[in-house]
């Protein structure tokens, strides 16, 4: 019988169009950003978090765009800035070199404290609950995955036809297949070599007739497949769900 917690890798799964794990990650995240925006950031502990963490770049961009929750961001922001202000800016008096003179020679000490203060920059603006967040019910979904493809041979079928897993998703995949029994691990991955071998051999193909079709020789050949063959061979490769560069793709119409 289908647990609650395989709904998301089933649906992630019947769906043929790319990654299936880039869309539960999609998914995982838009749900998180909907959380931070909702009335969660009301809530005095989901502020603690907020106030010491803000959130990283990507994820403070995609905040600003959703626009439904306006005053729930600025609130947050407000809130981190000073507490942001109130840990670095004493600190940061503190540090400032004396100058040295006649009397007072040199010290080195202040090289110290300068890089102790820009080690707490760069740990506190690295900081997101969202990608924290994410790399948890990312692997959650991993752990799904595997004990899905040893029990339910529904499933096991699905992940076989699956257009694809990208790499950086099949690397989550194979540290999580180092967890099974010999012989689960021997099916999993051959299931997921033999995919991974059909999605590399798919985009050389592509991408060598794309580049074909610069030749003026080939100007009134069909582009089939090979039209976006760039852009997916970059998600694959990246597991990114950006659009890089269609727009290019589109003045080849």
């Amino acid at each position: 019988m289908e647990k609650i917690y395989m709904i998301p890798v089933n649906d992630a799964y019947s769906e043929q169009n790319g990654c299936p794990i880039c869309r539960l990650r999609d998914l995982a995240e838009k749900n998180y950003l909907e959380y931070y925006l909702g009335p969660s950031l009301m809530e005095p502990d989901t502020r603690k978090i907020t106030n010491k963490t803000g959130f990283c770049p990507v994820h403070m961009g995609k905040l600003n765009q959703a626009v439904t929750n306006r005053l729930g961001l600025g609130l947050v922001m407000h809130t981190h800035l000073k507490d942001f202000n109130d840990e670095l800016n004493p600190k940061l008096k503190s540090a400032i070199p004396a100058k040295s003179g006649l009397i007072k020679g040199r010290n080195s000490e202040y090289k110290h404290r300068l890089n102790s203060i820009a080690d707490l920059i760069d740990e506190r603006v690295s900081r997101c609950p969202i990608c924290d967040n994410m790399n948890d019910a990312m692997k959650h979904y991993i752990e799904v995955i595997c004990w899905m493809f040893s029990h339910d041979n529904e499933f096991k079928d699905k992940f076989t036809k699956a257009e694809c897993h990208c790499l950086p998703h099949t690397a989550l995949l194979l540290r999580q297949a180092s967890s099974l029994s010999q012989n689960e691990a021997s099916d999993f991955v051959t299931a997921l070599y033999e995919n991974n071998s059909q999605s590399f051999d798919s985009l050389i193909s592509d991408v060598e007739y794309f580049t074909l079709k610069f030749d003026y020789r080939n100007t009134d050949k069909p582009w089939g497949t090979s039209k976006n063959s760039i852009q997916r061979s970059m998600r694959f490769l990246s597991s990114d769900d950006r659009n890089f560069d269609e727009q290019q793709t589109k003045k080849q119409n």
